[in-house]
């Protein structure tokens, strides 16, 4: 028999056993849709904590529900372990591992590399194995693809290789691990084939083929870029905006009324998160490669990493029209998470926001539905309960995120100074407080 015959049988049946390494935002809900599909999964991390709470059925990824956690746990569909022998076990593994920047704004794929080493150690004929990590085009051909063959195997023809980048938008009501359509491209027909029957097993969403993993790899990119680059332009018409004494809120509220050639997107203290503020200068990197220079995407960038400098700069324009300087005032930042309704703090501009603020001689005091505290350049923050007697003390209050369980109407009538970022109180403007927004 075929070894992806034999697979694809293995897939079909159920009694393939598949692996995930890397269990935070990614790996953690792919591992949970796989196991409620009737798989046995084995979650790998080098953090050990993160091991354990698995094992015991305790969650720590908002998009995972703690409950079916734990009972697949209790009926042993899913495990984690730090031993990478394991791998030896599995006929299925997925890479879900950081792909960060380092200090020249150049990809990190150093956690790719070491997870694929432990692989290759292990790999036997039949295996599939599937980056799911944002990379620049080419890195599952020319990273990943030699360290696996290194093992003495050939790709296509002893085991299998292809990329389908994750696509999840953590605290997104409508779209999740389980119902987001899949792109897949494989190294090889049968190895683009034998990784789509695995989503499909797995997946409610459609699963979408294409021809080789590069260009999946740059589907991911652009889909990333085409948001970095449009927010970037809600930001410089929310300055421009600003300057000229017009509502940008009011002005895309118009714009969007138009039924074509018209998507809104709105402006904000600066993007965060692990994708959108980052997966562009992936491709800035690798452009060079080709001699190329990508001219928007870098503005867009600049544009995007300056908000929260512009954001500062209002708040001591909003405090200077108050009376008080920056320096001593009690600035009170309404939220961290880099989005609404998230526990996720990974690039958030608020920090940035922050460490400005600071470094000016302002109090800052924050809170966060979603997060008590957190710790940043060595340093760690405890949120303040989100009350009257901070409101009322605060000199200015500043809405960073929008989360949706704050409760407005209380931030509305007692707070002396509201400077909202993200129009969380478009249906407010006249209650109680003087409202500045973004």
């Amino acid at each position: 028999m075929n070894i992806d015959k034999k697979l694809l049988e293995k897939l079909n049946d159920r009694s393939a056993v598949l692996g995930v390494i890397g269990l935070g935002y990614v790996g953690l809900p792919l591992s949970v849709e796989k196991a409620k599909t009737g798989y046995h999964v084995i979650g790998f991390d080098v953090q050990q904590n993160r091991v354990d709470m698995v094992n015991q059925g305790i969650n720590y990824i908002g998009d995972v529900v703690e409950d079916e956690l734990r009972e697949l746990v209790k009926d042993g569909r899913v495990r984690a372990t730090t031993d990478y022998s394991e791998i030896n076990h599995l006929d299925v593994v997925a890479i879900c591992v950081p792909t960060p920047l380092d200090e020249y704004q150049q990809p990190d794929i150093s956690y790719v590399k070491s997870s694929t080493e432990q692989i290759a150690k292990y790999l036997r004929p039949g295996m599939l194995v599937v980056l799911e990590s944002t990379t620049y085009p080419g890195t599952t051909e020319e990273v990943v693809k030699p360290i696996l063959e290194s093992s003495g195997l050939k790709c296509g023809t002893d085991f299998f290789l292809a990329y389908s980048p994750e696509r999840v938008d953590p605290g997104n009501k409508n779209f999740n691990t389980k119902n987001t359509p899949k792109v897949v491209g494989g190294m090889t027909t049968a190895c683009t084939e034998v990784a789509a029957t695995l989503y499909e097993q797995v997946l409610e969403g459609a699963v979408h083929r294409v021809s080789r993993p590069a260009v999946a790899e740059m589907e991911k990119i652009l889909e990333n870029t085409f948001r970095n680059i449009n927010i970037a332009l809600a930001n410089e018409m929310a300055i421009l905006c600003d300057r000229m004494g017009i509502d940008v809120w009011e002005v895309i509220d118009a714009a969007k009324t138009k039924p074509y050639g018209f998507m809104a997107f709105y402006p904000g203290p600066g993007l965060g998160g692990h994708c959108i503020p980052i997966d562009p200068w992936y491709l800035t990197w690798k452009a060079r490669e080709y001699n190329y220079h990508t001219r928007l995407i870098e503005v867009a960038g600049e544009i995007n990493n300056s908000m929260p400098e512009f954001v500062v700069e209002r708040i001591s324009q909003i405090l200077n029209e108050e009376t008080k300087p920056i320096k001593g005032s009690t600035v009170y930042l309404l939220g961290v998470a880099y989005k609404k309704d998230i526990d996720d703090f990974r690039e958030s501009p608020v920090l940035k926001i922050m460490d400005i603020l600071e470094k000016k001689g302002a109090k800052v005091i924050f809170s966060d539905t979603h997060i008590s505290g957190f710790a940043y350049r060595g340093r760690k923050y405890e949120g303040v309960p989100l009350m009257v007697d901070n409101l009322e003390a605060a000199d200015v209050v500043v809405i960073t995120t929008d989360h949706t369980n704050f409760n407005y109407e209380m931030i509305a009538q007692h707070s002396k100074v509201i400077f909202d970022t993200r129009n969380a109180l478009k249906d407010r403007r006249t209650i109680g407080s003087k409202i500045y927004r973004l």
